[in-house]
């Protein structure tokens, strides 16, 4: 059962929670994902077994939450980003993020610096709606007309709606144009076989971050979700790291 949190606006967070010692962890899903997910559970059982304070949740538009997620933008995420961790965390955390939430995790460290204890990207998607730019005539044609177009899932499941809204909007938060101002200590995990966003991602973030404590696992047989046992093995060895 979840609990939900009220923003600004009068939507809602909805939102999973557990007491424990600090540093805490922090997780953010990934775009069409939900607190609900694979690696979202284990890591509810991680900081069980560790004792570590854990919050998962949904952003606007996603899993259990309010909105439409058509209507979402990088902007509107990080708010619930920033108001999740100011409001239901204390002391340091350590955040974790999925593709889209390992690029959400990225611009919260930059407004909380003073918070963070260390990131762990999975899958890392920084400035992935640039790639957009390749996008097949019929997919530009719906977008320049209705605003919207979809991007079938590499996995079978319901296509991606990309917007223009959205496009327009991660415009202002692009990381990978100029150094990444942050000095904590940062672990990337990416699969080689990642058809959704390349290992090279992790690269040019790992480049980008000033800091000198970087680590890229990359995982030979790794696709875009990672979440075989054997990656989540991983991923707490990580963590373990930060303790």
């Amino acid at each position: 059962m979840y609990k939900t949190l009220n923003t600004p606006d009068g939507s809602q967070i909805a939102y999973q929670s557990r007491a424990g010692k600090n540093p805490g962890i922090v997780f953010l899903s990934g775009f069409m994902s939900d607190m609900m997910g694979t690696k979202a559970s284990y890591l509810e059982e991680f900081c069980e077994q560790w004792g570590r304070s854990y919050v998962r949740f949904d952003y606007f538009g996603h899993g259990s939450s309010s909105g439409q997620l058509e209507e979402g933008t990088l902007s509107r995420w990080l708010e619930d980003v920033l108001l999740v961790i100011d409001t239901l965390t204390k002391g340091p955390q350590v955040l974790v993020g999925s593709s889209l939430g390992a690029w959400l995790m990225i611009l919260a460290a930059m407004k909380r610096i003073e918070r963070i204890r260390g990131l762990v990207g999975i899958a890392a998607a920084p400035d992935f709606t640039e790639d957009f730019k390749r996008l097949t005539n019929d997919q530009e044609k719906a977008l320049n007309l209705d605003g919207i177009c979809y991007i079938p899932s590499q996995y079978g499941g319901n296509p991606y709606p990309i917007t223009r809204r959205l496009i327009e909007d991660a415009k202002l938060h692009y990381v990978l144009k100029a150094p990444i101002p942050l000095q904590c200590s940062v672990r990337l995990l990416h699969g080689l076989s990642d058809k959704d966003v390349s290992w090279q991602k992790s690269v040019q973030l790992a480049e980008c971050l000033e800091s000198k404590d970087v680590t890229i696992t990359l995982i030979k047989e790794g696709d875009h979700r990672l979440s075989e046992e054997s990656h989540l093995r991983l991923l707490a060895e990580y963590l373990c790291e930060f303790f």
